[in-house]
């Protein structure tokens, strides 16, 4: 068991100081205890005495390598996921960690983008394990693979598309506004299609320099640029039999949409730096936040590209327009966050529920999670309020108040300070409301008695 019920443990294993460092800054969260060592024995002390959820460690430590911590820590705890870092992974490297249980093997020079994504889908997996253990019917899902919460008609409709699409190999093009929860579909079209039994790789076209993409889709070969000290398998190959979800395409940039282009006709492809072709077996689901077809007529997307991915759309309907899931969403935000946190649970009234349901959100479902993790920090008791709950203006109202403040202001005397006037104006208002009560105006201003007198006293 975790030495603390409140947290997680992930422990950094790295001969490198400078990089135990910096991940464990990178890395820092609320509710994620970080332990660091710097070689393979006292990594394996530290399992001995403390339960850790997940392992990041270097492939090249001593007095053994990182593969062999890798089974040592598979055979003392089996529930621990180790995630092993290397320059440049071999394809046996790959194969034996996999063999042995690895999580996921990761390049260090794409640490800076990748690490920390794929720390914290560990620890959903943690989680997920941990939800799997309690009793069912407490948090609704899709026949307990991916969990994607809605009981709307828009978010069903997307569901039958999902269990129809499946079934084929058809490319996918999922659309939606950030937040809505895109990968989470692209998940669950991979694992309701035969391809389940094979690997989903994602690759995020916008969080990779136009220099690294190429290489990271289709592979290199030694030599063929700097740093390129070996022969390495790109994505592509990486993802063969199984689905390669290529996450905001809008952003790939052209010179790779047209090597693109070749894999979706023939399925034919070339590593960076080599002259033969390569085949491959991989089903293509991609995700946008963008209008591609704007996107085309603005030439910054090919035509001939989107007509080969666009085969199936799925559009994800953004919160707004599916008010009726908004609930269920708080609510197993609500479980997810008080059990990671090892809080007491809280429950939220129906008054903060109603004042969810009419907000805007245009961060959509991320936004949604992001404000019950802030509502549940900052809660005074075990019930939410409307009051507790920290929700950003809508960009409708937002305009409005601006729009009224206009109208105070332009009605202000010229000879008068504005800002005379305007509290002049507010001590008339809490005035009205109170009576005449001049203590109850200056308790509600905050101020003493004596200013609200002298702000009454002053000229028009």
């Amino acid at each position: 068991m975790p030495d603390s019920a409140t947290e997680e443990t992930l422990l950094l294993v790295d001969p490198d100081l400078d990089f135990l460092d910096w991940a464990t800054k990178h890395l820092a969260a609320k509710g994620l205890r970080i332990l660091r060592c710097d070689d393979a024995g006292k990594a394996i002390k530290v399992i001995e005495k403390t339960h850790v959820n997940v392992v990041v460690s270097a492939v090249l430590l001593q007095p053994f390598d990182g593969v062999d911590l890798l089974g040592r820590i598979r055979a003392q705890s089996p529930d621990t996921l180790v995630i092993l870092t290397t320059g440049f992974p071999t394809t046996g490297q790959i194969i034996e960690a996999t063999q042995k249980g690895a999580h996921d093997v990761l390049r260090k020079e794409s640490l800076s983008f990748e690490l920390r994504p794929v720390v914290e889908s560990a620890l959903q997996t943690v989680e997920d394990r941990r939800s799997a253990e309690r009793p069912a019917a407490e948090i609704p899902s899709m026949d307990g693979r991916v969990k994607i919460i809605g009981v709307s008609r828009a978010l069903q409709d997307v569901f039958k598309l999902v269990g129809r699409v499946a079934r084929s190999d058809a490319p996918v093009l999922i659309s939606g506004e950030s937040g809505t929860g895109k990968e989470l579909v692209a998940k669950a079209v991979h694992e309701y299609s035969p391809r389940r039994q094979r690997e989903m790789i994602t690759i995020n076209c916008g969080a990779i320099p136009e220099n690294l993409l190429e290489s990271e889709l289709f592979g290199h070969e030694k030599g063929s640029f700097t740093g390129a000290i070996s022969r390495r398998e790109g994505r592509f190959e990486q993802a063969d039999g199984g689905t390669l979800f290529l996450d905001e395409i809008g952003d790939m940039p052209l010179s790779i949409q047209v090597k693109l282009l070749r894999v979706l006709q023939d399925g034919s492809f070339s590593r960076v730096g080599a002259n033969d072709m390569l085949k491959t077996d991989v089903r293509i689901v991609a995700a946008t936040h963008k209008n591609l077809a704007a996107e085309v007529s603005a030439g910054r997307f090919r035509e001939d590209l989107f007509y080969r991915l666009n085969v199936v759309e799925l559009r994800i309907p953004p919160l707004r327009e599916r008010p009726e899931d908004i609930p269920l969403l708080a609510e197993y935000f609500l479980q997810r966050i008080t059990r990671k946190n090892g809080m007491a649970r809280i429950r939220i009234s129906s008054e903060a529920t109603a004042s969810l349901v009419t907000h805007h959100w245009p961060g959509n479902v991320r936004e949604l999670e992001n404000t019950m993790a802030r509502a549940c920090a900052l809660a005074s008791s075990q019930i939410l309020l409307p009051a507790d709950i920290p929700l950003a203006a809508a960009p409708g109202r937002t305009s409005a108040l601006a729009n009224g403040l206009d109208q105070v202001i332009n009605s202000a005397p010229a000879e008068m300070p504005l800002m005379s006037w305007l509290s002049k104006q507010v001590v008339g208002h809490l005035l009205d409301r109170s009576g005449g009560d001049l203590k109850e105006a200056a308790a509600a201003l905050g101020v003493e008695l004596a200013e609200v007198k002298k702000i009454l006293a002053s000229k028009d």
